[in-house]
């Protein structure tokens, strides 16, 4: 399993993945789900990837072979995010167009999402998830994030946390938390940890990094955010129990 998630404020762009690809008692491997295909100056352009992992490998394969090509379509070439997002989509669908008979013989799952984000020239920052079957979803300004892989754990702190005029080192804790709280409930969630931020207009990506297995600042964060969290909790009122005693009383005897 995994967990990716991409931010998009008025102020930028910010993306996460960690790296487990498999969890067990005696086997756990990590291979890196956060790819930067950016052209500074130019644009900006990230990958997150999660669910099979060789469609997605021979998806980014594909999208590296194309770059090659001199005047072709690819990543540097398309003149917008949202025909990139298009293209990519068509890239999953060859993959699985090819792959995916002998993986139903076989009954191995072949599906795949994920997150393209970045900023052209002439564009404001985007952020696209890419589903399976090669069509995509937009993050707006009214939901300002997309996840992919296990998404669950982490979803309640960026709902009750982000905006879009959130800014953007918030945004990156906020990544960084939503992260340690899958990890904290999943096993198949794990490090390392890699980030980036991105400054819209920037066109350059100045701001990455890369948290591996006993990270001092993951460490802190988790022990800070645990601490934060049981201090709020023991501030929250106690249930006023015979205030609502006679109020709807259900008969818990009744059929």
């Amino acid at each position: 399993m995994t967990y990716c998630l991409g931010i998009v404020t008025r102020f930028g762009l910010v993306m996460a993945a960690d790296s487990r690809t498999n969890a067990g008692v005696d086997q756990i491997s990590t291979h890196p789900k956060l790819f930067d295909f950016s052209r500074t100056g130019d644009r900006v352009i990230f990958l997150c990837t999660s669910g099979n992992l060789s469609i997605t490998q021979s998806t980014l394969t594909l999208l590296r072979k194309e770059l090659k090509v001199e005047d072709g379509v690819n990543l540097h070439t398309l003149p917008t995010l949202y025909e990139i997002a298009c293209y990519v989509g068509s890239k999953v669908r060859q993959v699985q167009d090819q792959d995916r008979p002998w993986l139903e013989k076989d009954g191995i799952d072949y599906a795949c999402t994920l997150l393209l984000g970045g900023q052209l020239q002439g564009e404001e920052p985007e952020l696209y998830l890419i589903y399976s079957q090669g069509n995509f979803i937009q993050a707006s300004k009214g939901t300002p994030f997309l996840q992919i892989g296990e998404t669950k754990y982490g979803k309640p702190i960026l709902d009750r946390t982000l905006t879009f005029e959130t800014p953007l080192e918030a945004a990156a804790k906020c990544a960084l938390l939503s992260i340690d709280s899958t990890m904290k409930s999943n096993i198949s969630v794990g490090p390392p940890i890699t980030l980036v931020m991105y400054e819209v207009d920037s066109f350059k990506v100045r701001h990455e990094l890369q948290l591996d297995v006993g990270a001092p600042y993951l460490s802190l964060i988790r022990k800070q955010w645990e601490s934060a969290f049981k201090e709020a909790f023991e501030r929250m009122p106690n249930i006023d129990w015979e205030h609502y005693t006679d109020v709807a009383k259900p008969n818990l005897l009744s059929d």
